[in-house]
């Protein structure tokens, strides 16, 4: 391998990790606020991927404008889906049952309205950025993972900034840290947690919209990429926002390298293989076990630990 091409597998792994991080933040916000495994994010994301395709088929919406239109719309249908549904779940400070099997349930009805509406016929985003790209030397980069990753990382850094900045970040921080004490200072834990539910649902519209001008999607989207937000948080931290980017760029170096760099393998003599796209899915299982096993508190609960013991 060259180190031309080792540096482009290092720039697709990043541009990876930068839509990784998008798709995996709204799971992590929910769960840090609220404290639930949010299975109806595989459901969010596919219907993010028809609503930009709808944007763009019907009414010719650019797909990144169309995944920025989806930010406010899926912000709005995320609150709806709290007040319906979420609100009514008993507070707890660690996943029930009940909360399982709701955004379980939820997934499976927003899968089957997506059969009902649009069929099992997978759909694919095309524009003219789909067969262009950037040349860097030798090095040749897709103009729409370039322009998925600019929007990703925009929307992070707005994020972050909210987070940190505004009384609405203030809040989720104290409820993720503390619900206890958050609540005897003055903070108001339904309407926070109403809105990170938005938020969360927010970003995981504007992630399914994105992942829809890399992948084809039919309403059986999701699933690859929950399992992938899931490894992610664990990963980072499922307490940790910061987290998630250090949890994406690990898996997607991982993703990456696993099947473009060959593989020895002994057999009557040493021989190299490379392997198959997918055994991709089986990467982020085996992420996941390493992680639970060695890392339960993630990286950030690794990293927290060495500045205590500095």
């Amino acid at each position: 391998m060259t180190a031309a091409d080792f540096l482009s597998l290092v720039i697709s792994a990043l541009l990876l990790a930068g839509i990784y991080s998008a798709m995996a933040v709204g799971m992590t916000v929910i769960y840090g606020v609220m404290k639930i495994v949010n299975l109806a994010h595989a459901g969010f994301l596919m219907l993010g991927a028809y609503f930009a395709f709808e944007m763009y088929d019907r009414f010719h919406v650019d797909p990144i404008l169309g995944a920025v239109i989806a930010l406010p719309a899926f912000f709005l249908f995320g609150m709806a889906v709290h007040v319906v549904l979420v609100r009514w779940l008993p507070k707890s400070d660690t996943p029930t049952l009940a909360s399982l099997l709701l955004m379980f349930g939820l997934w499976q009805v927003l899968q089957n309205v997506a059969y009902l509406v649009w069929g099992n016929t997978a759909y694919s985003i095309f524009t003219p950025r789909s067969l262009s790209s950037v040349q860097f030397g030798e090095i040749r980069i897709p103009k729409d993972k370039l322009v998925v990753f600019a929007a990703a990382v925009v929307s992070l850094s707005v994020l972050q900034f909210v987070f940190n900045r505004s009384w609405f970040g203030r809040s989720m921080r104290a409820l993720i840290q503390n619900p206890q004490a958050a609540q005897i200072v003055g903070v108001d834990d339904e309407r926070t947690s109403r809105l990170s539910f938005g938020l969360g649902t927010a970003f995981a519209g504007f992630a399914g919209a994105l992942l829809a001008m890399l992948y084809p999607f039919t309403p059986d989207f999701g699933p690859p990429f929950l399992l992938r937000s899931f490894v992610i948080i664990v990963l980072g931290g499922l307490e940790s926002v910061s987290g998630v980017a250090l949890g994406a760029l690990v898996l997607a170096l991982l993703e990456v390298f696993s099947i473009n760099v060959p593989v020895p393998w002994y057999w009557h003599g040493w021989n190299f293989y490379f392997l198959p796209a997918s055994v991709q899915p089986a990467v982020s299982f085996v992420l996941l076990v390493v992680v639970l096993l060695v890392l339960p508190k993630g990286l950030a609960g690794l990293l927290e630990k060495k500045r205590r013991v500095a």
